[in-house]
């Protein structure tokens, strides 16, 4: 089987879709699947062409993510007239290969890591016109006829239903991480320093709620002594000058520890020994953060929204509201260790690839 996946990034970009995919197309080459990775070149250092595990990688030079959109069906289509089907996520990459596919008639599938709708007019750090175009787009994407959707958790198939999409057209493959990376770091203990340490990590997004979060540390750091670790890329550029600013404004210096792009290591061993995460997020299609936290059983404050009551579990507190007052009430109360608790829940990296080799076997078959 021939198989040509569709993705705005790949390894070495950093990032739990990016590991799934990884692992995913490297257990296929391992299995005898030709594996073709069509990509962006984010970094003029990456080879352009490179074969690593058995998967061939090849990688266009373009200069940002939306001019991968709407070029990258060229190159997209070559491919697709060597291969059995394509793979593709949202939301960038989604277009070039629905093109591809239309143009060479093979069958496309999506997975799509979230739905937003009309919580797009909603986020924060975006003029109004640009978020109503991304709106737009979402409804697009939504709107093509690919062969399959792969919703990546309960909440992302039930949004992605109620945006019109017929429920026999939708799978739903949770996704997962390899647990036993994480046995190394049992033994991390806590930080002996009595400063009660908060952590936040993930992509610098807009939905991520780093807004809300920075005036929870404002309100709360009046009340109690704390501090906070916030490890974010430095891209995008803008948005991380905006958060800056904030920390800045809100005169949260001392309290906020800004890290980036930390070795693998060197992340889950500040995680580990933190007391507790913040996800603060205003929506999850899954939460690749949640599940590593709790991976490493380290208490978890979230939102709640999207599919976070779905995959959070251990040592939790929930947000009662969206708004800074309630992550600062849930904040104090970790600092009191007035956790709620449920058992652990798994979403196993294996688990996930099975799932989406016996979807490829289903749809070559047909």
């Amino acid at each position: 089987m021939k198989i040509l996946f569709i993705l705005e990034n790949y390894y070495p970009n950093i990032g739990g879709v990016e590991t799934l995919f990884k692992s995913l197309a490297t257990e296929l080459a391992h299995r005898q699947y030709k594996i073709t990775i069509l990509t962006n070149q984010f970094d003029s250092k990456l080879a352009r062409n490179e074969n690593i595990d058995g998967v061939n990688i090849i990688r266009v030079p373009f200069k940002n993510r939306y001019i991968f959109t709407f070029f990258a069906w060229i190159k997209a289509y070559k491919l697709a007239k060597q291969h059995d089907f394509i793979h593709t996520t949202s939301y960038n990459a989604g277009v070039p290969a629905f093109i591809a596919g239309w143009l060479s008639r093979k069958k496309v599938i999506i997975t799509f890591h979230e739905v937003w709708g009309k919580m797009w007019l909603k986020l924060p750090f975006m003029n109004k016109a640009s978020l109503y175009l991304h709106y737009l787009f979402e409804k697009l994407l939504l709107n093509l006829s690919f062969y399959k959707f792969i919703a990546v958790s309960n909440a992302t198939k039930n949004s992605l239903i109620k945006e019109g999409i017929p429920s026999t057209k939708i799978e739903m493959i949770h996704n997962g991480i390899d647990y036993g990376k994480f046995d190394n770091y049992q033994n991390t203990l806590k930080s002996t320093n009595d400063t009660f340490t908060f952590t936040y990590f993930g992509r610098l997004g807009i939905s991520k709620g780093l807004d809300i979060l920075l005036e929870s540390i404002k309100i709360l750091q009046d009340k109690e002594t704390f501090k906070i670790n916030i490890i974010i890329p430095r891209r995008p550029e803008g948005l991380l000058k905006t958060i800056k600013k904030i920390i800045k404004e809100n005169r949260i210096e001392r309290t906020v520890h800004l890290l980036h792009e930390l070795p693998e290591e060197e992340l889950f061993n500040i995680v580990k020994s933190s007391d507790c995460v913040v996800v603060p997020s205003y929506s999850e299609g899954f939460c690749f953060t949640a599940v590593e936290t709790m991976a490493l059983k380290t208490p978890i404050i979230s939102s709640g929204r999207g599919a976070l009551k779905e995959v959070t579990s251990g040592k939790h507190l929930i947000m009662e509201s969206l708004n800074p007052q309630a992550l600062a009430d849930c904040m104090n109360r970790a600092i009191n260790n007035e956790f709620d608790f449920v058992p652990l829940k798994r979403f196993d990296l294996n688990d996930s690839i099975e799932k989406y080799i016996d979807l490829y076997n289903a749809i070559n078959n047909k």
